[in-house]
């Protein structure tokens, strides 16, 4: 990133992830889900075209754009072999809400992708449901946290079912797919996400 002459730069101190655009073909639909099942509050909305949604106090952290109608690739729905976003991620208080969150889905008719599960990294447990367009929408709990000042040795964990669950899948809500777990297991080919 740097010539030979030149000292690195710092990085940019980041310190959360801000906020999501995502494009969607219905607009009414998804803010809908977002609102109703996610639970957000709209902040603001540009006519017809975008709804700005929030879960905290920031103005918001989800942003939805209407595709246009005759937008040519508009029914090309999210695959895990493509470049782009896999998931995004919301937190919430406790594994009893997540465990109540389950129900919400269930009620409202929304697609449980995987979960209830706690990955190896992060130690964080993580339910993921499907929006109306197909993309993957997390919520998640008591991930580790490491303070700014803490020395912090990275560890390399091996790509296998107890790293995507510690639990090998006895708390899922759901079936995994099958190339969710074949991926888990060491079989290659799948495009599986962790």
């Amino acid at each position: 990133m740097t010539s030979a002459d030149q000292q690195p730069a710092v990085p940019i101190r980041t310190r959360k992830l801000g906020h999501l655009v995502l494009m969607v073909r219905d607009l009414d639909a998804s803010t809908r889900f977002y609102t109703e099942v996610m639970g957000l509050r709209v902040s603001d909305r540009i006519g017809d075209q975008m709804v700005f949604l929030r879960a905290g106090e920031d103005h918001h952290d989800l942003a939805l754009s209407r595709i246009p109608d005759d937008a040519p690739d508009r029914d090309d729905l999210p695959r895990p072999t493509r470049p782009g976003l896999e998931h995004f991620s919301y937190y919430v208080e406790s594994v009893e809400e997540m465990r109540r969150a389950v129900d919400v889905a269930r009620r409202s008719g929304v697609t449980i992708e995987r979960g209830i599960g706690q990955h190896g990294p992060g130690g964080n447990w993580f339910l993921v449901f499907k929006d109306p367009d197909g993309n993957n929408v997390e919520i998640y709990t008591d991930m580790d946290q490491i303070p700014l000042d803490a020395e912090h040795e990275p560890q390399t964990w091996e790509r296998n079912l107890e790293s995507f669950d510690r639990h090998r899948l006895a708390h899922f809500v759901v079936q995994p797919p099958a190339a969710v777990v074949a991926a888990k297991e060491g079989k290659t080919g799948s495009g599986a996400k962790d």
